[in-house]
Order: C-alpha cells, then sequence, then structure tokens
C-alpha cells in the first residue's frame, strides 16, 4: 500500500483546499483558478486518468507494443509530425525512424558501465484515459494538443485511440532518450503536472474535466499492479485470496499497516474543507461554501485493501484456494 502525506510536512496533495494554510502566509482570497478548481471537485467533475502503463527496453519489445496498441495494423497511429500511419509494417517503421536501435547500443553500453541488470525503457507508454460517454473524437484531440505541448521537438512520441472498452482512452508511447540524448524518467510530479495539463485540454475541447488528488476526494491512493487487479477483477487472483485468507483470520481486532496514517490524512482533509468553506464564506461565495460543507459531510476514511476484504468476505463471498492453471505434456 502507498502510504498518505506526512502530516506537518509540505505536500502538494492538498493544494487545492490548503494553498499554504498550514504556514504563517495563509491567503487572504481565492484566485479564481482556484475557486473554478474547487467547484470542479465538490461539483464531482469527471476525474481524468493519466497512468505510465510498462513500455519496452528492447527494439522487439517496442515493435510489439505497436503492434499491439495499434491492433496489428488495423488502427491508424498518428505521430508528432502529424503523420497517419496504417498497417501492420507500421511498428518497425517507427522503431527504425526513432533511431531506436542506436538507443538500445546506448543503453548496453550504459548498463554495463554502471553494472547494471537490466536496460532501461527505450520508450514510456503512457494511457490518457476518461470515463465512459467521454467523446472519443475530442478525448483524442484533448490528447494530442497535450502531447504537442509537452513533448514537441523534445521526444519523439506517437499515440493511438482505443474505443473497444467502456472508458475510452488513448495509448501515447514517448520516446525514452530526447533530442538531446537525455532520458525522460518519470516520477510523481510528472504525473500530478500531465493530469493537469489533460484537464486543461479536455476542458478547452468542451469536456467537464477534473484533476484533483485522490485524498482530498476520500479515496485511498493504494493502486495496485496491473496483473494482480486484473486477476482479481477474473476471480483468479492468488494475492486477492490471501488478503482475504487473512483478513479472516484477523477479524475484527486487525489493525491494518498504515492505518493511523490514514485517518490522520483523513482528519487533516476535513480541516482543509471545512476552512476553505469559512473562507469561500468570507469572499461572498455562499453558495459554492455550502456546496464545500456538503461535500465534506460526505467523505469517510478510505478503508485499506486488508479493510476490503474483510467487508468482501462478510458480503457472503466464500473462501476458495485460487484457479490453477493446467499445465499440458
Amino acid at each position: 500500500m502507498k502510504h498518505p502525506f506526512r502530516i506537518g510536512e509540505p505536500n502538494p496533495a492538498l493544494d487545492i483546499v490548503s494553498y499554504g494554510r498550514r504556514g504563517v502566509e495563509r491567503p487572504l482570497h481565492f484566485t479564481r483558478a482556484q475557486i473554478e478548481q474547487i467547484a470542479r471537485t465538490v461539483h464531482r467533475a469527471p476525474e481524468v486518468m493519466v497512468k505510465v502503463s510498462g513500455g519496452a527496453n528492447s527494439t522487439r519489445g517496442v515493435a510489439a507494443h505497436f503492434s499491439y496498441i495499434g491492433r496489428r495494423g488495423e488502427l491508424e497511429i498518428e505521430t508528432d509530425d502529424g503523420e497517419r500511419l496504417l498497417g501492420k509494417e507500421v511498428a518497425a517503421q517507427l522503431v527504425d525512424d526513432w533511431d531506436l536501435d542506436l538507443d538500445a547500443l546506448r543503453n548496453n553500453w550504459d548498463t554495463m558501465v554502471r553494472g547494471g541488470r537490466r536496460n532501461p525503457k527505450l520508450v514510456h507508454n503512457i494511457i490518457l484515459s476518461m470515463p465512459s460517454k467521454t467523446p472519443p473524437a475530442r478525448l483524442f484531440a484533448a490528447s494530442r494538443d497535450f502531447a504537442r505541448e509537452e513533448f514537441a521537438l523534445k521526444h519523439r512520441y506517437a499515440m493511438v485511440l482505443h474505443t473497444d472498452q467502456a472508458h475510452p482512452h488513448v495509448h501515447l508511447v514517448v520516446r525514452a532518450h530526447d533530442s538531446e540524448d537525455c532520458r525522460l524518467n518519470i516520477n510523481k510530479a510528472h504525473l500530478r503536472r500531465w493530469r493537469e495539463q489533460f484537464a486543461s485540454h479536455l476542458r478547452s475541447h468542451g469536456i467537464e474535466a477534473n484533476a484533483s488528488p485522490a485524498q482530498i476526494r476520500g479515496r485511498l491512493a493504494d493502486h495496485q499492479k496491473d496483473g494482480i487487479y486484473r486477476a482479481a477483477l477474473r476471480g483468479d487472483s492468488r494475492v486477492q485470496w490471501e488478503r482475504e485468507r487473512q483478513a479472516v483470520q484477523a477479524g475484527l481486532a486487525y489493525l491494518p499497516p498504515g492505518l493511523e496514517r490514514i485517518v490522520q490524512t483523513a482528519h487533516a482533509v476535513q480541516h482543509d474543507w471545512l476552512m476553505t468553506r469559512d473562507d469561500l464564506e468570507s469572499q461572498g461565495l455562499g453558495d459554492l461554501a455550502a456546496d464545500v460543507e456538503r461535500f465534506r459531510q460526505s467523505l469517510t476514511v478510505p478503508l485499506t485493501r486488508q479493510e476490503r476484504a474483510v467487508v468482501t468476505i462478510r458480503r457472503g463471498r466464500k473462501e476458495r484456494p485460487p484457479v490453477q492453471p493446467e499445465l499440458t505434456r
């Protein structure tokens, strides 16, 4: 589980409602942009998703990934220079155009010098997604604007729209090395900024979108690996089964690791929303202040995965071993 922020330390997670309130320089008025952000959050505008989903550290892996997101040549892939490519040969063409074989040699050499065991990624795969019923064409247009603003003339990139699932989404593949041979190493600050930028571009295309931290919406940011998540959806996750078994054995007396910190985070969120409400009222924004108060009262302390497992068991799900794959001889 990923722990929430440390109370008392500067953290961007609550910028939307704190704006430095825990410091001595408390702002007297919210700006227009801050008010709009607060309104989107308490009115529960659709939240954007920007996720880094793997990549590849070999030219063969990159080609396979391009083939996958292009549905083996059936979907159109748009590049950073505006080309729209279609066909099974596109994957190999992009690997060649981006000089990824040279990047691979450079990575191999750097790995040997460092004494590492694994080469770094040649590309990053970034998924830009919105809830169902979002117009796919507008989503793709906003994704194009986001990619152009963030990577144009620095990193080569290509993108493709997928609409075959409930949530329309765009796969954005970005070359890890830029034009000056510097690597793109993605961290949490990148993801936070990218979410905000993507949401802004969506709004400019007429799509209601927000990018607020999960904590201020009463959600626990305990993301898990794709493999575990998908296996849990299928009902054959060994990790999920073991978590449920331990939860049943532990019972109510069991306190999940990090629970105290989660509760502290929830209380800090409640405190900041209260102060936000008061400041809005002092600025004459009574209607929005009332919306903030209703939103605040709807927030609860989020459950950990272990606690959710207990709830699952109590709802009647029987304990059972995970499904084992059958091996053919």
